[in-house]
């Protein structure tokens, strides 16, 4: 249920497609981790807030951003986080990559043992 909370979080569902895929990612920030969040200069709260296009208008980017930036620049692949859509509880959690491939160390591969995206 949180892929699709996340791919709908405004209005009507509109037409969504799920896929499914097998990773071995070795270097993933866990952000429900609160004390390796504040020694990156993170708040908790911080990943939720709402305000980051009005920080970013302001600053010229978010400290999500700013964050991100100094994962990748530490070597992370990606981050653990909660969901913050609506309806989601503290449970749903998302996976998001910037470095991803077909060979380790970030190997994320599409599952399809059925063939159904092959038309």
């Amino acid at each position: 249920m949180t892929a699709l909370r996340e791919a709908n979080q405004v209005g009507n569902l509109q037409p969504t497609t799920i896929v499914s895929y097998d990773a071995e990612i070795e270097t993933i920030f866990d952000c429900r981790d609160e004390l390796a969040l504040k020694a990156m200069g993170l708040e908790a709260a911080m990943l939720g807030h709402d305000g980051w296009r009005e920080q970013m208008r302001l600053k010229g980017e978010a400290a999500t951003q700013i964050f991100a930036r100094r994962l990748i620049a530490d070597g992370y692949s990606g981050l653990l986080v909660r969901s913050f859509a609506k309806g989601a509880s503290r449970d749903d959690l998302n996976l998001v990559l910037w470095r991803w491939g077909s060979s380790s160390p970030s190997r994320l591969t599409l599952i399809d043992d059925e063939n159904r995206l092959s038309l």
